[in-house]
């Protein structure tokens, strides 16, 4: 509850990189150049894959998800921090914190969800081929996509508002390079025990079940392919599993990590590095492992070159 004296805020001061000019050269050139070949690599998957016709299957569908959530993800965050360092300036309206706590989780989860239903129809695809069909139909693949949508719009909602529901009278630093709900908690000037514990809960309980599911679908696709009885089982069981495990065991991890450790103490170095990873790595991460190495998708540019 806003008590008498506090101050209502109207924009926060964001940190999180250095102010030597070296440090944030670095942080513009390295961010820009993340941002991208995120950005176009993930707008050409989306080309490819609504332009070419054979890539109108379950698999790609999902991909084409997968690769709009990514963009929404790194553009939420990326451009505002660039364009802070470009105009040596540190503000966020408090708007404009709300809309971008509001779309990071949002972008971020549905990730993750999209992830767990890409690794469930490869496990339909390897493991029950015969049921790939009637279980992977048009209208299954549009309703799982659009549980995951949802899921992931209710999750921001409940999140931002009972982030926002806090006054912030002590400060409006925020130690971090975008506004990130667990360093927004500890600027609150309010009794923030229960919300750590809401967002400990739901977000422990969300991450862990989309990743075992993953785990579990991966660890049958591998023991199903490793039943081939050649080198070339182990080989495809490997390229097929273990990329995909890596991003979904950085992308969980580290988004555990950031929302799930306690918010007491000082702010570290780990809090910006982990924010980097979970926020900024996956995106290109997902376009090489599900795209730049996809056949079909090679398949499709090298198409599209040849007529244009």
């Amino acid at each position: 509850m806003m008590t008498s004296n506090c101050t209502a805020v109207t924009e926060f001061l964001l940190l999180g990189f250095s102010d030597a000019l070296g440090l944030q050269i670095l942080h513009l050139a390295t961010f820009l150049i993340i941002y991208l070949a995120a950005l176009i690599g993930n707008l050409l998957v989306i080309t490819l894959i609504a332009v070419d016709s054979h890539l109108h299957t379950p698999m790609y569908f999902f991909l084409l998800n997968l690769s709009i959530l990514d963009i929404g993800s790194i553009s939420v965050i990326v451009p505002k921090s660039m364009a802070n360092a470009i105009l040596n300036t540190r503000l966020i309206s408090y708007s404009g914190c709300v809309m971008q706590v509001f779309l990071v989780v949002f972008f971020i989860p549905a990730d993750l969800f999209i992830l767990t239903i890409m690794a469930y129809d490869r496990y339909i695809t390897i493991c029950k081929p015969l049921h790939c069909v009637t279980v992977m139909n048009r209208r299954a693949c549009l309703l799982m996509a659009a549980m995951a949508w949802s899921a992931a719009l209710l999750n921001s909602a409940l999140h931002t508002g009972n982030t926002f529901r806090l006054p912030f009278c002590h400060s409006n630093i925020v130690n971090q390079f975008f506004c990130e709900i667990p360093q927004l908690l500890r600027i609150s000037g309010s009794e923030v025990f229960t919300s750590e514990i809401q967002i400990f809960i739901f977000g422990a309980c969300l991450g862990l079940s989309c990743i075992a599911f993953i785990f579990v679908s991966y660890i049958q696709i591998f023991t199903t392919v490793l039943r081939i009885p050649s080198e070339q089982g182990w080989h495809k069981a490997v390229s097929t599993c273990l990329p995909h495990l890596i991003v979904v065991t950085l992308l969980g991890s580290t988004g555990m990590i950031a929302y799930v450790k306690p918010t007491s103490g000082s702010p570290s170095a780990l809090d910006l590095v982990v924010s980097v990873l979970y926020s900024m790595i996956p995106p290109m991460m997902n376009l090489v492992i599900y795209s730049m190495k996809n056949k079909d998708i090679k398949a499709a540019l090298w198409k599209l070159l040849r007529w244009k």
